[in-house]
C-alpha cells in the first residue's frame, strides 16, 4: 500500500505554453496532450483525491505547460468543486506553478482571495533569462514578468521565484542571486538543469556540474551572512532540517520519493513529472480509482532507495539520499554529485554550528550573525582587490567585505 500523505499536480492544459524555453523538458513531449481539461475530468480528479487520502490538508500543484492558458474560469470552477466536495475538518492548499506572462489585475485578485501560493520561473538576470527563456513568439519575456512580480505583491502575494541554472547561470552567481534577491519575495529555488543525450553525456543546455557546485556554495555565503532575515533558499533550508534531525520535504531529497503523481488534461496519472512516459503511467482516473492508482505507485516509490556504493559509503546521504533518480546516470550515480559533496563538506561546519545555536535558542538569522563575526575575523587579512573567498569570482570588496 502506497504511504500517505501524497500532492497531486495536476496538469490543467497538458504541455500547451506560452513560451518556449530552451531547455524544456516537458514541451516536446507527444505523452501530455496539448488540451484543456474538461470540467467532468477536473470534478473527477478532485472527488477521487479527496477519496484517497485522508489528510488534514489535501495539496494541489497546478502546473503545465502553462496553467493559466486553462482560463481563470477553470480555477474558479476548480476552488468551487473543492469547496463542494472538501470533507468536513478538512482544508485544501493550493499552488499555481506559472511562468508569470499571463498574469493581470483580474488573476492576482482571485489568487489573493482563495489564498493560492504561486511559484513563478525566472532565471534570474536579464541577459540570462531572455536568453532562455522567450516566448511562443520568440520575444524577450524578462521585463513582462518581472513587472507581474510586483503586481502579485501589490496584491500581496510573495511567490516562490524558481530559477533554472545552466552553463551560462553559474557564470554570475552573485549577478544571479542579487537579482533574485531584489525582487523581495522571500522564497529562492534553484533547479539544475539535467538533460542527457542518448550517449549519456549532458547536452550543451545543461549545467556545468562542478561549476553548479561553485555557483551553489558561493550563493551560499551571500545568503547566509547577509540575508537569512529576509529571504529563505530551499535548498539550503532543506540541509537545515536534515542536519536538525528533522525529515526533509523535497521530494529528491528524501529517501523514497513519488508522493507527487502527475495527474494529465485526461485523466492519465503518472508517477512522476519528470517521467511522463508509458513506462510510468500507472492508470486512468476515467478508468479506475485514484485509490487503485496510487496501489501500482509503491514500485516507483521505492527506486529511490536503491543505492550505488558511492552513495551507500557517503557521509552526507542523510543529506540527499542519492538525490532525484532522474539526474543518474547508467552505473547509479547522481551526475550532480560532483556539485553537492563539496558543498555539503564545506557547508557542514557552519551547518552543524548553526543548528547548535538554535538549538540554545538563538534564531536563523541570529546564529548567522554569531558565525558570521567568526567568518569575518577568519577573512580579516584578505585584501579588498583580492578574489572573495566565496567563490563568486569577484573581488572581495564588491562581494561579502562589508
Amino acid at each position: 500500500m502506497f504511504k500517505l500523505p501524497f500532492t497531486i499536480m495536476v496538469k490543467p492544459i497538458g504541455s500547451a505554453c506560452n513560451m518556449a524555453c530552451k531547455y524544456c523538458y516537458y514541451l516536446g513531449n507527444d505523452l501530455s496532450k496539448r488540451q484543456p481539461m474538461s470540467y467532468e475530468t477536473l470534478e473527477l480528479v478532485i472527488k477521487e483525491y479527496f477519496a484517497a487520502d485522508d489528510s488534514d490538508t489535501y495539496s494541489f500543484i497546478w502546473h503545465g505547460g502553462e496553467p493559466t492558458l486553462r482560463g481563470l474560469e477553470f480555477f474558479k470552477k476548480a476552488v468551487e468543486l473543492q469547496k463542494k466536495y472538501l470533507p468536513e475538518g478538512k482544508s485544501c492548499w493550493n499552488n499555481l506553478q506559472t511562468n508569470g506572462l499571463s498574469l493581470n489585475e483580474e488573476w492576482c485578485a482571485f489568487l489573493k482571495k482563495e489564498s493560492f501560493d504561486v511559484g513563478l520561473s525566472i532565471d534570474g538576470t536579464r541577459l540570462i533569462h531572455d536568453t532562455y527563456r522567450k516566448d511562443a513568439s520568440g520575444k524577450d519575456t524578462y521585463d513582462r514578468i518581472k513587472e507581474n512580480i510586483q503586481l502579485l505583491k501589490r496584491y500581496g502575494i510573495r511567490p516562490d521565484l524558481l530559477c533554472t541554472v545552466n552553463r551560462m547561470t553559474c557564470e554570475d552567481p552573485y549577478g544571479v542571486y542579487h537579482s533574485l534577491k531584489d525582487l523581495d519575495t522571500g522564497w529562492l529555488q534553484f533547479i539544475p538543469i539535467v538533460n542527457f543525450r542518448q550517449d549519456g553525456t549532458l547536452d550543451e543546455d545543461s549545467v556545468d556540474v562542478k561549476a553548479y557546485g561553485d555557483f551553489l556554495h558561493s550563493i551560499f555565503h551571500q545568503w547566509f551572512y547577509h540575508d537569512t532575515n529576509r529571504l529563505g533558499i530551499q535548498l539550503f533550508m532543506e540541509m537545515l532540517l536534515a542536519y536538525s534531525g528533522k525529515r526533509q520535504t523535497l521530494c529528491w531529497l528524501q529517501e523514497e520519493c513519488g508522493n507527487v503523481p502527475v495527474i494529465e488534461s485526461d485523466g492519465r496519472v503518472y508517477s512522476c513529472d519528470h517521467f511522463v512516459n508509458e513506462t510510468n503511467r500507472i492508470g486512468n482516473l476515467h478508468q479506475m480509482s485514484l485509490s487503485q492508482i496510487m496501489e501500482k505507485q509503491e514500485a516507483f516509490s521505492k527506486r529511490k532507495s536503491t543505492l550505488s556504493e558511492k552513495c551507500t559509503n557517503c557521509p552526507f546521504l542523510f543529506l540527499c539520499h542519492g538525490g532525484c533518480i532522474k539526474d543518474r546516470d547508467d552505473t547509479g550515480n547522481n551526475v550532480l554529485c560532483d556539485a553537492y559533496l563539496p558543498l555539503f563538506e564545506k557547508t557542514k561546519e557552519v551547518m552543524e554550528k548553526t543548528i547548535l545555536l538554535m538549538r540554545q535558542g538563538k534564531s536563523l538569522p541570529q546564529a548567522a550573525a554569531v558565525l558570521k563575526t567568526e567568518r569575518d575575523l577568519l577573512w580579516k587579512d584578505i585584501k579588498g582587490n583580492a578574489l572573495c573567498p566565496c567563490g563568486s569570482g569577484r573581488k572581495y570588496k564588491h562581494c561579502c567585505k562589508d
